[in-house]
C-alpha cells in the first residue's frame, strides 16, 4: 500500500508541475508577440587558427618534460620574431589591402525544407564585403535533399559568391543527395570523404489517398477548382489516369530543370549518365565526375592553418526572453520529475 501511495504521490505531483509549467508557458508566448521586431540575431566569428594553437600547446604541456618545453618556448619566440619581421616585409612589397589570405567557414546542415538558408543567407552577406583577392570560402555541407524551391534558393545563395568572383570550395563529410547536391555542384570545387553519400540527380513525390476509405464510410469529399489542371493529384478525391499522367509530366518537367542546372555548373559531367535518381559513394562519385576529389573537411581546413588565416562564421539567432524561460522552466521540470523518481527509487530499495 505504501509504494502505491508514494506512486499516486509521484504522479500527483508531477501533473501539477506540468500543468503549472503549460499555463506559464502558454501566457509567456501569448505575451512575446509583440517582441517579434526585435533583432533576431548577430554573427559570431572564430579564428580557427587560434584554437588549434592552443590544443597544441595544451597537449606538449602535457606530453612534454620541463626541458623540452623550455627548448620549445625558445624556438617558438625565435619563430614568432622571424615570422613577424618576414610579415613585414611582405606587407611593405604587398599593397595596403593585401595581407596574409583568408578561408572563410561556414556551415549549413540541410532539413526538408532548407531552413539553414536563412543563416547562409546572412553569413554570406556578412563575409562577402570583407573578401580580398586571394580569399576563398569554404562551405562544410551536409543534407539529403528537400523541397526543390527550398533548395533552389538556397543554391541561389551560394552563387552570390562564385559570381562575385570569390573562389568557392564545398566539402560534404557525409551526404549531399538532391537538394544538397544542387547546392554543392555551384562550388568551383567540391570534396567528399570516401564514403559520403553524393549525387541523387532525380525527384520524387508521394502522397496517400484516402479516396475509398471515406467512400467506406460514407462520406462525401468536394474540390472545386478553377483550371484543368490546378489540382492533379488529391489525397482526398478520387484520382484519375489524365490527372497522374500530368502530376509525372511536371516531376519530369522538374528533373528537366535540375539537370539542366547541374550541367551549367559542372559542364564536364556525363548528365545522362548520373542524372537516374541513384547515389555514389565519394569514390565512386569521383569516378563519374560528381566530385573534384577525396578530403574530408577537417583535412581541408588544417591544411590551409599554416598558410592562411582560416575564420569560422555563424549567425546565431537571439534567443528572446520567452524562449529563455521555456528553456529554464523545461531544466527545471525535469530536475523536480528526475529528483521525484529517484525519491521513490530509494524508498523502495529500503
Amino acid at each position: 500500500m505504501e509504494y502505491l501511495y508514494d506512486y499516486g504521490l509521484f504522479l500527483a505531483q508531477a501533473g501539477t508541475i506540468v500543468a503549472a509549467i503549460l499555463i506559464v508557458v502558454g501566457s509567456i508566448v501569448a505575451m512575446g508577440q509583440r517582441n517579434k521586431g526585435e533583432e533576431e540575431g548577430h554573427i559570431e566569428i572564430r579564428h580557427i587558427n587560434e584554437k588549434y594553437r592552443a590544443i597544441n600547446d595544451t597537449i606538449e604541456e602535457v606530453v612534454s618534460d620541463e626541458e623540452t618545453l623550455k627548448l620549445h618556448a625558445k624556438q617558438k619566440k625565435k619563430q614568432e620574431k622571424q615570422e613577424a619581421k618576414e610579415a613585414k616585409k611582405k606587407r611593405k612589397q604587398a599593397d595596403a589591402d593585401e595581407g596574409r589570405k583568408r578561408l572563410y567557414v561556414l556551415d549549413f546542415d540541410g532539413d526538408i525544407s532548407a531552413s539553414a538558408a536563412d543563416n547562409l543567407r546572412e553569413e554570406i552577406s556578412a563575409v562577402l564585403p570583407q573578401v580580398r583577392d586571394g580569399d576563398e570560402l569554404l562551405v562544410r555541407l551536409e543534407s539529403p535533399g528537400g523541397m526543390v524551391h527550398s533548395y533552389g534558393l538556397a543554391s541561389s545563395q551560394l552563387s552570390r559568391i562564385t559570381e562575385a568572383g570569390v573562389p568557392l570550395t564545398v566539402a560534404v563529410d557525409k551526404v549531399a543527395a538532391s537538394g544538397g547536391y544542387m547546392m554543392a555542384c555551384v562550388a568551383d570545387k567540391i570534396l567528399a570523404a570516401p564514403f559520403a553519400v553524393i549525387g541523387s540527380i532525380g525527384v520524387i513525390a508521394q502522397l496517400p489517398n484516402f479516396n475509398r476509405l471515406l467512400k467506406k464510410n460514407d462520406i462525401d469529399f468536394e474540390m472545386l477548382t478553377a483550371g484543368e489542371y490546378k489540382r492533379t493529384l488529391t489525397m482526398f478525391g478520387e484520382n484519375t489516369d489524365k490527372g497522374r499522367e500530368k502530376f509525372v509530366e511536371e516531376l519530369e518537367q522538374t528533373h528537366d530543370l535540375f539537370k539542366t542546372f547541374v550541367s551549367e555548373n559542372r559542364p564536364e559531367l556525363d548528365i545522362n549518365k548520373v542524372a537516374t535518381g541513384e547515389v555514389w559513394y565519394g569514390r565512386r562519385a569521383l569516378e563519374v565526375g560528381l566530385i573534384d576529389g577525396l578530403q574530408t573537411s577537417d583535412a581541408y581546413v588544417q591544411g590551409k592553418l599554416k598558410d592562411v588565416d582560416v575564420f569560422e562564421v555563424k549567425f546565431v539567432h537571439k534567443k528572446n526572453w520567452q524562449e529563455k524561460m521555456g528553456l529554464a522552466a523545461q531544466g527545471a521540470m525535469e530536475s523536480v520529475l528526475l529528483k521525484l523518481w529517484q525519491r521513490s527509487q530509494n524508498r523502495n530499495n529500503y
